[in-house]
């Protein structure tokens, strides 16, 4: 799974440049396990990646987002769960591990780009959306995106490995954005995208060939889980 918060604790970088701030921490800081319901808050923009030891540090420009992490916050990038490192007014930098790099579509970021942003869920949340973890499966590649009769569709490509995952008028993270499959097949699933999904998140700008993160149903990934168990141990 990709993400940026593994069991081991991470030490926050305190280097920070003017007009940015971050958490003085003692010692070592073990990054909370946090959830996203799948409902984009913003859209924030690329402003550049740059290589750092372990991994690459992704800079993000939130474009007037009124919400203020502190150093430490699990955002949501383009349904990524990423640890905020520094932030200040216009900026917002992350520290990405390979893993993440290679397995998700923010390897591919390029200055400019659009993502679709998500702060961790609170205990009082309204799971408006479905339980998302920020932990990408796969990536899918989009092979048709527009008007089908009076729906605007988008279907998705992906490893037919993951097809016992996709369920039918289930759920499916595309993006980071919370969804409901309305037709699969072999290696393929469809979405229906309303007016409000295509203007305020990313989703609206995707094309034939475009590469999109993917995150299945995490109640159908625990049931694979425990069929595999069964057989196993039958």
């Amino acid at each position: 799974m990709a993400q940026d918060r593994e069991s081991r604790p991470v030490r926050l970088d305190r280097r920070c440049s003017r007009g940015i701030r971050a958490i003085p921490i003692s010692g070592l800081y073990r990054a909370p396990l946090s959830m996203f319901t799948g409902l984009v808050q913003h859209v924030g923009r690329v402003i550049d990646r740059c290589p750092i030891e372990g991994g690459q540090r992704l800079r993000l420009d939130p474009q007037g987002w009124d919400y203020e992490p502190l150093a430490g916050a699990s955002v949501a990038v383009e349904g990524c769960c990423l640890s905020l490192v520094q932030s200040s007014e216009r900026e917002w930098s992350f520290d990405v591990i390979p893993q993440t790099l290679r397995v998700t579509t923010l390897g591919s970021l390029e200055a400019g780009a659009s993502v679709n942003l998500e702060h961790a869920a609170l205990a009082e949340t309204l799971l408006g959306g479905h339980l998302v973890q920020g932990h990408v499966d796969c990536v899918g590649v989009v092979t048709a995106a527009g008007e089908v009769g009076d729906e605007y569709r988008c279907r998705v490509e992906f490893d037919p490995g993951y097809d016992a995952l996709v369920v039918s008028r289930g759920s499916v993270a595309v993006s980071g954005v919370s969804l409901t499959v309305a037709a699969r097949g072999h290696g393929w699933l469809e979405v229906a995208l309303i007016p409000t999904t295509l203007r305020e998140t990313t989703l609206g700008g995707l094309t034939g060939g475009g590469r999109v993160n993917l995150e299945f149903d995490v109640f159908a990934k625990m049931i694979e889980r425990q069929l595999d168990l069964r057989g196993t141990d039958g």
